[in-house]
């Protein structure tokens, strides 16, 4: 794929947003509480995608407003979660009011992110003392035939998410760390549907793309693991990072 650059890969999620929509996993509640303070009122999904997070976020009976760059998936998130606004926009630019929410969540986004113009943005949308929460569902290559599906992945160039120690800096605290396994369990079509769904699989030329599909369905029909199998047990780590804000005025932090 050569000089594919992260630019590429994050405006290729539009031309595939229905299959982005149909096969990404969603999270897992206990992770979603975790990243979500008691007593959130108002919550903002930002890089909200097709809605896989917001799903979970409505659970916890908060309002609840997503933000999202990409006009393809604006409308797949239009058309899953109609009662939700989404607006147009991205971190580095939040449209939205000075200390309008209690808490953010940025899933499966954060690496996609100019941090030095996000942070202050985020200072700006976040109430003191509101909280950042960071989510990626990484797939759990300790599982042999996972660290299969991975050599097979990085055909293309796969993004270092960066999820194990993301950056936020000042005015937010050190980020705390928390990781929740769980299996996402699917169909065979599925699975090749999620390979098909990565931006570094989305922006290989169609022969390239093609090669890597047809790898993945020669694992499904030959791995033990998975020959014969109607149903696909895929394990996930969700790693979780969460960090509260302390909102700086004339050089003190502003009691929360």
């Amino acid at each position: 794929m050569g000089g594919q650059s992260n630019h590429d890969q994050a405006s290729s999620f539009g031309a595939g947003a229905a299959v982005y929509a149909k096969s990404r996993p969603s999270y897992p509640g206990e992770a979603i509480r975790w990243l979500v303070p008691s007593g959130a009122r108002k919550i903002l999904d930002l890089g909200a995608g097709s809605g896989q997070l917001t799903r979970g976020l409505l659970e916890l009976e908060c309002d609840v407003v997503a933000v999202e760059p990409s006009d393809g998936m604006r409308a797949e998130f239009v058309r899953a979660l109609p009662e939700v606004p989404i607006l147009a926009g991205r971190a580095e630019s939040i449209p939205l009011d000075d200390d309008s929410v209690d808490a953010v969540v940025v899933a499966q986004a954060w690496h996609w992110v100019d941090v030095d113009a996000a942070v202050p943005e985020l200072n700006r949308v976040l109430r003191d003392g509101g909280q950042l929460g960071l989510v990626w569902n990484i797939r759990d290559e300790r599982e042999p035939w996972v660290a299969e599906l991975g050599r097979i992945m990085r055909q293309g160039t796969e993004l270092d998410m960066n999820s194990e120690t993301p950056y936020v800096g000042p005015p937010f605290e050190p980020i705390e760390r928390r990781d929740f396994e769980w299996i996402c369990r699917m169909s065979r079509s599925g699975l090749l549907d999620l390979v098909a769904s990565r931006s570094y699989i989305l922006t290989l030329e169609p022969p390239a793309r093609q090669q890597v599909l047809n790898a993945v369905r020669a694992l499904l029909n030959t791995h033990p693991a998975l020959s014969g199998h109607a149903d696909i047990h895929l394990p996930y780590v969700t790693r979780c990072s969460r960090t509260r804000l302390v909102k700086f005025q004339g050089g003190a932090s502003t009691p929360s």
